[in-house]
């Protein structure tokens, strides 16, 4: 239920120490679609023997793509590259010559890397600065949130090279792929990201007048020059910092039952315990275990503040997202609950925890699931829903849609209008069972309405198969089995999950179940994320230093405390 626009997140690399000597570069093809992509992989050592790498894509002219975590261990070399949402696991052989192993971005395919013959040049060296070298300022107004865009351009002997920034979306340094100039004109490229500046330099050289392109959509985007980009970071003051007063651990465990690893961390209050625990359970959409959002991560906050407080906390990233296993795209809201399960049946292992106090807390879809998995599993022994819904996703996304809308400024006649097409649509999803005749209905009703080149990408997000069942699945079905205490809470200012819509039906399936220990609480002036928000729009998530309330964390902690 989240709703974030263009561009991926991307990290700093960070390193860890290894036994091998792998440095150096190293190329591989990928298969891929029917196409093959060349790919270099630069391993370099540090001083302190541990490795820093970037990735470039040739055929892809995406050159320097930073790498977030090196790791290699037993010969098993690790690489998590979050600029593309890909992971490489490899074998690195005895004579260090080859690298065998698996490349998954949405799904798994081999890779090979051999080293390479001679280095590989991807640097550029600098020449004189050209009058538009520095850094470069514009906002993305999505209608439903504003995303800040830095452009660093620099002149090399090579001609002009840029980076680019996403202060909001906790993106910094993604090496565009080509900066072409022809006089006033100029034309930034980000392949590895399918974006496109085109834009007109001002006579003064102040600001450049243009548009992004991505996905088949465009906004406009007007660029001035800046010159403390430092300032343009927003300040997340909840953060931790290590050394924490608790013990943190990086886990794996397997589901079973579909095939898939997941990779997790497990936090566990100082002592011996045993302790009570809980599983956390992501938002919709490829989740890392921090749920990390627009520069924010949630689950890192709740789990650091639940953990000091005496509750052992275990968070994974979601199924073939950073470093789990699995294929994502082809799973569905039922598919993410064995997931859980297997987390449960994990913490059920450990000397830690208290097996009579193992609890699961969802947030949006997670606040789905996490009835689901308590309406036939009896190891859980109680449930948090934070902003869960209570009615099926097809009034949900309606709902939501219009008062996004308003909260964004929006007239209500017209959001009402926009609402009532959007139902049109869903209910076409939902009844229409010949994809043929399905996708000819859809792209007439959206024409006139979403950009041509847009519509194709839109009809194949509405008919995955994590959509069609979250349009029709009704959550009151597993709420009625549920017996164990539950805490429901959900933001007054939620414009994603309406309180008024949800809250109501939540509580009376949980009467119907005969559950009595149940609290539902509405936390006034909070957002989606659990936020102190003005108007709750989506468009304020990235412009808002706080993560997360304390009201809200204080409420879960203490309600997990008196089960």
């Amino acid at each position: 239920m989240k709703q974030a626009f263009l561009l991926a997140t991307v990290l700093i690399a960070a390193t860890f120490c290894c036994a091998q000597d792998v440095a150096g570069d190293w190329q591989g093809t990928l298969s891929a679609g029917g196409a093959e992509l060349r790919l270099v992989l630069h391993l370099n050592k540090s001083p302190d023997g541990s490795l820093k790498a970037t990735l470039d894509s040739v055929d892809q002219s995406a050159n320097g793509i930073p790498v977030n975590t090196v790791t290699l261990k037993d010969s098993k070399l690790s690489l998590d590259v979050s600029a593309v949402h890909g992971t490489y696991e490899g074998k690195v052989s005895a004579d260090a010559k080859t690298i065998s192993g698996t490349w998954t971005q949405g799904q798994p395919m081999p890779l090979e890397f051999k080293r390479a013959n001679s280095p590989v040049k991807t640097e550029h060296k600098a020449a004189k600065p050209s009058d538009i070298d520095g850094a470069w300022l514009g906002t993305l107004d999505t209608g439903s949130m504003k995303l800040r865009v830095v452009f660093h351009i620099t002149n090399t002997e090579d001609g002009l090279t840029a980076t680019m920034d996403s202060p909001d979306q906790g993106m910094k340094g993604l090496p565009t792929t080509s900066v072409v100039r022809n006089g006033t004109s100029l034309t930034i490229e980000a392949k590895q990201i399918a974006g496109v500046f085109e834009g007109t330099i001002s006579t003064d050289q102040s600001t450049i007048d243009g548009k992004w392109t991505q996905g088949g959509g465009t906004l406009p985007l007007v660029l001035k020059r800046t010159k403390d980009v430092a300032e343009l970071e927003t300040k997340h003051p909840q953060v931790p910092t290590k050394p924490y007063p608790y013990r943190e651990e990086d886990v794996t465990y397997n589901n079973t039952v579909q095939n898939v690893t997941l990779a997790a961390t497990f936090t566990t209050p100082k002592g011996t315990g045993p302790f009570p625990a809980v599983l956390l359970i992501t938002g919709s959409g490829p989740q890392d275990r921090d749920e990390s959002l627009l520069g924010h991560k949630p689950f890192l906050i709740l789990s650091d503040y639940l953990t000091r407080h005496g509750i052992a906390v275990l968070r994974a990233d979601d199924r073939g997202t950073g470093k789990s296993t699995g294929v994502f795209g082809t799973a569905t809201s039922a598919d993410f609950a064995t997931d859980v399960e297997a987390g449960v049946a994990y913490l059920k292992t450990r000397p830690e925890v208290n097996l009579h106090k193992i609890g699961l807390v969802g947030h949006s879809e997670g606040g789905v699931i996490a009835p689901m998995v308590a309406a036939r599993n009896r190891d859980v022994a109680f449930i948090v829903m934070m902003a869960g819904t209570g009615v099926p996703g097809d009034q949900v996304l309606v709902a939501q849609g219009e008062a996004i809308q308003i909260a964004s400024g929006k007239n209500p006649d017209d959001a009402a209008k926009d609402a009532a097409k959007e139902k049109e649509m869903l209910a076409l999803v939902e009844t229409e069972k010949d994809p043929a005749v399905l996708e000819k209905e859809l792209k007439e009703k959206m024409a006139g309405d979403v950009p041509e080149a847009q519509i194709g990408v839109q009809i194949k997000q509405i008919t995955s198969p994590w959509f069609r069942y979250f349009l029709t699945y009704d959550p009151a079905t597993a709420l009625r089995k549920v017996t164990c205490p539950v805490l429901v809470i959900n933001g007054a200012l939620d414009k994603q999950v309406l309180p008024a819509q949800n809250l109501p039906p939540i509580r009376k399936a949980l009467q119907e179940a005969g559950n009595k220990n149940v609290e539902v609480d509405e936390l006034p002036g909070l957002n989606h994320l659990f936020q102190t928000a003005k108007t709750g729009a989506p468009s304020e998530y990235a412009q808002i230093e706080e993560t997360m309330s304390p009201t809200a964390l204080e409420k879960i902690s203490s309600w997990i405390l008196k089960q």
